[in-house]
Order: C-alpha cells, then sequence, then structure tokens
C-alpha cells in the first residue's frame, strides 16, 4: 500500500476519534430540554456578549483567540453533530458556548462578562445558571 495511501486512513481514523470523542462529552454534559429551551431564548443577547468580548482589547489574547473560534464555529453552517439527531443536534452549539463562557470567566472573570453583557439582569441570572457560574450581585 503506497504511504499517501496509509496518511489519508491515518487521518481519516483520527478525525473519526477526535469527533466520536466530541460527540461522547457533548452527550455527557447536555442540557434538559428546560434548559436548552432557556437557552435558545438568550441567544441575541449571547452573541452580541461573544462580539463584544471579543472585540475588547483589554481581555487576555486567550480569551479573545476563543471567543472568536467559537463566533466562527456558529456562523459555519456545518454542526459537529447534524441537525436531525434528536436533542443533541440543536444542542451542540448551546453546550458549545456554554463550555466557552465557562472557560472565558475562568480567565477573564465574571466581573468582565457581566461588564459586557446586552441585555437584562433576569437574562445575566439565566446565563449564569445555564453556565454553572455564580453571580455576585
Amino acid at each position: 500500500m503506497p504511504w499517501w495511501l496509509q496518511s489519508l486512513i491515518g487521518l481519516a481514523i483520527a478525525l473519526t476519534v477526535v469527533w466520536l470523542a466530541l460527540v461522547g462529552t457533548l452527550l455527557v454534559t447536555k442540557p434538559d430540554r428546560v434548559q436548552l429551551r432557556e437557552a435558545l431564548r438568550l441567544l441575541p443577547d449571547l452573541l452580541r456578549l461573544l462580539r463584544r468580548m471579543a472585540a475588547d482589547p483589554t481581555m487576555p489574547p486567550g480569551v479573545r483567540v476563543r471567543l472568536g473560534l467559537l463566533l466562527c464555529y456558529l456562523a459555519i453552517p456545518i454542526d459537529l453533530i447534524p441537525d436531525f439527531i434528536p436533542v443533541l443536534g440543536y444542542a451542540d452549539d448551546a453546550i458549545i458556548v456554554t463550555a466557552v463562557l465557562r472557560s472565558t470567566v475562568r480567565r477573564a472573570g465574571l466581573d468582565a462578562v457581566r461588564a459586557h453583557w446586552p441585555g437584562t439582569d433576569d437574562g445575566f441570572a439565566a446565563v449564569c445558571r445555564l453556565t454553572g457560574l455564580r453571580d455576585r450581585q
């Protein structure tokens, strides 16, 4: 078997293993239906929050890179999990946004997220609930 074919098969296997690991992670962390509905209601405010934080030059560079990559992922029509798969098909975006927000708060702090939040106080409290973060109001 030629080396390029072996390399191509190895790459396909590696990508499949990474995809399966991501799907497994999403299955473990999937929200229930009530949380998913609440996350979808907050989506416009969350998108504005992500854009504002990614454009803020005072944010740490690693956070800005994560947020920029997340915005690119959300803009691309191809999902990690196809939408025809029940519950997870639509939940993968919400789960990934939640994971990135948790990571952002660990690095930049909850106060930075609060300063950029474009919505209501109730909406911010809902974001804190969905992401498992504690709002210190």
